[in-house]
């Protein structure tokens, strides 16, 4: 995997990732809340073969260095100004585009307020955000704020996947990432608390599919659901027992449909 760091206007240097062959299109991967693109390690292989996949760390997350005094600035609409910098960076006018959770609320900037910058989108496991949004529950809520560290980790596994999965696999890269500190972690809550793409989601002009679980509590179905009626032409996947992490316990269903739609 090729590695690299982008400067940004203000300072900041975003560390980025590239993966699978140098002519093949650029599909942007964006991770979910408090991530680095480690969220990505066991799918990116299943892209890369037929695209040069393209992954960054958010600010606060992985190997970027960028200011956390700031963390409570930061968007979603910032976090697509990001990914539009290291596209820059890297030489790239328009890709194909695949986030999930956070990274969805992110990519829905990004295609909004750089939309010549989107080829194609897939919009997994996200939420349009604002009023519209149907929230998680008081219990799931409750369940992520408890303050023994063990207990919100099994919580989060019983919210990523289904109870068969577990019982077969050992641990999780979707949990967040270790590394980031408690501003940066605020940062990223705050971000995808505020966000809010709805008034702007006709205006999106590319060729969408929204694809989600709908067994998931963390971000219930309904939003994938208002998402594919508000985007012009969404196609819409829904996945029989999916929880939150769905795109990877599911990668058998999701990945074709997805590498289908971007043209693979």
């Amino acid at each position: 995997m090729q590695t690299g760091r982008t400067t940004t206007y203000d300072g900041a240097e975003l560390a980025w990732q590239l993966l699978g062959p140098d002519t093949a299109p650029p599909l942007l991967l964006l991770p979910g809340q408090a991530n680095s693109h480690r969220w990505w390690d066991g799918l990116r292989a299943a892209f890369a073969d037929a695209f040069r996949t393209v992954t960054f760390d958010y600010r606060g997350t992985g190997d970027t260095r960028a200011d956390e005094t700031d963390a409570a600035s930061w968007t979603t609409s910032s976090f697509a100004a990001d990914a539009v910098a290291v596209l820059d960076d890297l030489g790239y006018d328009d890709v194909l585009v695949y986030g999930t959770s956070m990274g969805g609320r992110v990519a829905q900037r990004l295609v909004v307020e750089h939309p010549a910058r989107v080829r194609r989108l897939v919009l997994a496991c996200t939420s349009p955000g604002g009023p519209e949004a149907v929230e998680r529950s008081v219990e799931v809520r409750l369940s992520l704020s408890r303050r023994d560290p063990d207990a919100v980790r099994r919580a989060l596994l019983e919210l990523m996947y289904t109870p068969a999965w577990l019982a077969t696999h050992d641990g999780s890269t979707l949990l967040g990432d270790p590394t980031m500190s408690a501003a940066a972690r605020r940062g990223h809550l705050r971000a995808s608390a505020r966000h809010d793409a709805w008034d702007r989601l006709p205006e999106v002009g590319v060729p969408v599919l929204v694809t989600h679980g709908d067994a998931d509590l963390m971000a219930p179905v309904r939003n994938a659901e208002l998402l594919a009626a508000r985007v012009p032409g969404a196609e819409l996947q829904l996945v029989a027992g999916g929880r939150h992490g769905f795109f990877e316990e599911f990668a058998d269903q999701v990945v074709p449909r997805v590498r289908g739609f971007l043209g693979a």
